[in-house]
């Protein structure tokens, strides 16, 4: 199974293929507006703007899952990323990352680059980078700021 053969839930509640963003540098993050790693929006979306043309992605995912930190709806929760950080990447409906109703694309992700000392998601802003042909490259722990993956996303982009 590959992360391409995954749908995920938009905010509206259409149904997109990961596949979609095929031949991309995908970064997957799952997200809270009420979390101390929160500002982390302005470093993505800082990424984003810098390399979007050149094939990079980034795929929010928020969730409640930890000290229900994200307490409102998917749209309430896009419309804070917009507002307070302007991400224009795109946000997706709420979703568990971890334990038994994880979503699909989170267990693909964190069996392909577990944790260290678990494979579960640990908080939020756990960050997973994907090559454009699926591959998880690397994980990233929720406190590493989005700059410190750049030379990561540029040799996947410029390889």
């Amino acid at each position: 199974m590959s992360v391409f053969d995954i749908s995920v839930e938009t905010v509206n509640g259409s149904e997109k293929k990961v596949n979609d963003y095929k031949a991309k540098a995908i970064i997957v993050v799952n997200t809270a507006s009420k979390c101390g790693f929160t500002p982390q929006f302005d470093g993505l979306q800082e990424l984003y703007n810098k390399y979007k043309e050149d094939g990079l992605e980034i795929l929010g995912f928020p969730s409640s899952q930890f000290m229900n930190q994200e307490p409102g709806s998917s749209e309430e929760a896009e419309e804070f990323c917009r507002l307070n950080y302007g991400v224009s990447f795109p946000m997706f409906a709420k979703i568990d990352v971890r334990g038994k109703n994880a979503h699909p694309l989170f267990k693909h992700l964190t069996k392909a680059a577990p944790g260290i000392i678990s494979d579960q998601v640990k908080w939020n802003f756990t960050k997973f980078l994907i090559d454009g042909e699926g591959n998880v490259i690397k994980r990233y722990a929720p406190k590493t700021e989005p700059k410190d993956i750049e030379d990561d996303i540029k040799e996947l982009i410029y390889k």
